[in-house]
């Protein structure tokens, strides 16, 4: 079991199984909310504990998918929280728990600014992986 929350605590979450995988995106709109890496959880393993009220929603323009949600009293990223997908991303940092899991991926690499160096292993796509 995981639990997880924004900077102030009022979103809360616990995730009951591991998260599926780890990505890292380096698009400039995952680098201006201040999240960019993410755990995939599934729907049937993630419960809101309380804030659900305090959840705001930017949607996207393509080529970007995913919205993202934030805390609408401390600004924290939160990923999709209030998706209804089967799988979802999170923001890892939303986590409070230690996570064992690395990442597996990282994507849009070419909108990566060039002072920031990717320092592991994990396969790169220039924007999203292909599914």
């Amino acid at each position: 079991m995981l639990k997880g929350s924004c900077c102030c605590g009022a979103v809360k979450f616990l995730v009951s199984s591991p998260p599926t995988m780890m990505g890292t995106c380096h698009c400039s709109r995952c680098r201006k909310v201040g999240a960019s890496t993410f755990v995939f959880v599934k729907r049937s393993s993630f419960e809101l504990i309380s804030g659900s009220d305090s959840i705001t929603t930017f949607k996207p323009e393509a080529p970007y998918k995913y919205n993202r949600c934030f805390c609408s009293h401390c600004g924290t990223a939160l990923g999709e929280v209030t998706s209804t997908a089967e799988s979802f991303p999170v923001a890892a940092n939303c986590i409070d728990d230690a996570l064992t899991i690395t990442n597996l991926f990282h994507e849009f690499v070419k909108e990566k600014p060039s002072w920031y160096d990717i320092c592991d292993s994990a396969k790169q796509f220039p924007e999203h992986p292909h599914q």
